[in-house]
């Protein structure tokens, strides 16, 4: 039976994988020759390590970032949406091989009712009894059953490529999480040294003010300093004295904000006293624009995102045509348990269900209109992430070079104040200028050397920005229509 069942499919399962589209294509976008910013180099490319963050040579930079990779919620919270995603793959998956369920059942009964018996007396005469009794029956079977919707036009496969293509773009979102994080961490660091700096300016100039102070005021007991010139200097004090506990706050705020990246309360943070001006700067130059796109998992994720709408389209498609179901089981069933399994109480049954959608009220056909729409959504928002990779970039290279360029600048103009600062104190010393002028001297050197402070920070911030924009050390391993890869660094994301 169930041969002459697959016979009768035959002809029409010649069907199977006939084309529903639509088949997805990698769009085709225009590529920069080279990236043209101030800070492209024509040198041989230096692409980021994936552990980039040890260039800057800080044991407790490296700490942090170790701490958030293993305990930040935001990476687990990430982490857990790809086992998700796998899960899901598993369960589109179901639906390319047969269902195949068993079972066992005994049941019983018994009804009151007339029983009649027969039989011939010596005589030779029948005789017959009529008589009330018990009547039991007993059922025992066993079935193995098996169920499978043949995928003519592809529907179920599909959507397990859907799902496939869903889970990859989880893990690259992962991905983009925790190079976030690690960038994030970098970043916040580099802030509370900044701020560690710039305290330690305005103590030092706070010293050297109030030590000033104290000449002044012995000038004006000795009575060759004015009330003015005692006042002006302590207004100063005062001022470099009260700016002293906002920074105070601003850096320890840094040490906060650390403690949600690294998953840790606040009061477990604690970084050490450092300082910018030690820190050194790791080389790193881009290659071409071309291989930027394989190595920003921004960008994989994205396309991987347009993969699974495509196959979602074709899925829904594909819910336009019929569906043909076979069903078969067999097994088998006797009153008597000793007797189960013998030939005569094998059961067999098979059918076939075809089965199409007359009316919906539009169901399925606005499944395939929403899914395209959504399908060219994320085309959009995938040329939108190949657009961002090279803005990204070309941003991040505009500000290390002028950063830079500015650094160098302000330090100069920083040796110039203090020069400054020292002639103005000799002068004064000599009674040839007044505290005015050295007053406006010191305010010169201080506003010169926060801004080196400034100027520094933005400069490390900038390299971090262009170690995330050319993906952090991430390399894309297989075309992402391929089956989902382990990701770059295990330890991290499953």
């Amino acid at each position: 039976m169930i041969r002459r069942l697959l016979l009768s499919v035959l002809p029409v399962a010649s069907l199977v994988g006939c084309d529903v589209g639509p088949d997805y294509h990698r769009p085709q976008l225009d590529t920069p020759g080279s990236f043209t910013s101030p800070g492209a180099s024509s040198l041989a490319p230096v692409w980021p390590s994936t552990v980039w963050w040890e260039g800057f040579g800080s044991p407790e930079l490296s700490d942090l970032i170790a701490q958030a990779e293993a305990h930040n919620l935001n990476l687990q919270s990430a982490i857990a949406a790809v086992s998700a995603a796998d899960a899901a793959v598993r369960v589109a998956g179901g639906a390319l091989l047969p269902t195949v369920s068993g079972g066992a059942g005994a049941s019983w009964s018994q009804t009151n009712g007339t029983s009649f018996s027969t039989g011939t007396s010596s005589t030779g005469s029948t005789t017959a009894t009529v008589g009330r009794g018990v009547i039991d029956t007993r059922t025992y079977s066993a079935t193995l059953s098996a169920s499978y919707e043949i995928d003519f036009w592809g529907k179920n496969l599909a959507t397990f490529r859907a799902a496939e293509a869903s889970a990859m773009s989880a893990r690259y979102a992962a991905e983009v999480t925790a190079l976030t994080v690690v960038s994030d961490v970098a970043d916040t660091w580099f802030q509370a040294l900044a701020y560690q700096d710039q305290l330690d300016v305005a103590q030092r100039n706070l010293a050297f003010a109030q030590t000033l102070l104290n000449v002044e005021n012995g000038r004006l007991n000795a009575g060759t300093a004015s009330m003015l010139d005692v006042s002006q200097q302590a207004a100063l004090v005062a001022g470099q004295r009260a700016n002293i506990p906002n920074l105070v706050s601003l850096e320890q705020q840094e040490v906060i904000a650390l403690g949600i990246l690294v998953g840790r309360p606040p009061e477990e943070i604690h970084i050490q006293a450092g300082t910018l001006t030690t820190i050194p700067s790791p080389v790193v130059i881009p290659g071409m624009p071309a291989d930027l796109l394989r190595r920003r998992p921004d960008v994989a994720e994205a396309e991987a995102t347009l993969v699974s709408a495509t196959a979602s389209t074709r899925a829904a498609r594909a819910a336009l045509f019929p569906s043909l179901t076979l069903t078969g089981s067999g097994g088998w069933e006797n009153g008597a348990i000793n007797g189960l399994f013998a030939p005569q109480s094998l059961v067999l049954n098979a059918a076939a269900n075809a089965a199409q959608t007359l009316f919906d009220n539009g169901a399925l056909s606005g499944q395939v209109a929403e899914n395209r729409a959504i399908m060219r959504e994320d085309r959009a928002a995938y040329e939108q992430a190949i657009l961002q990779a090279y803005t990204d970039v070309e941003t991040a290279l505009t500000q290390t070079h002028y950063a830079a360029e500015q650094e160098t600048l302000e330090q100069a103009a920083v040796a110039q104040a203090q020069l400054a600062s020292k002639i103005a104190r000799a002068q004064l010393e000599a009674g040839t200028v007044d505290i005015t002028t050295l007053l406006t001297a010191q305010q010169t050197e201080l506003t010169d050397e926060n801004t080196l402070v400034s100027v520094r920070l933005a400069r490390f911030q900038a390299l971090v920005a262009l170690f995330k924009a050319l993906g952090g050390g991430w390399q894309q391993a297989t075309p992402v229509t391929a089956q989902p890869v382990p990701i770059l660094n295990p330890s991290i994301i499953p």
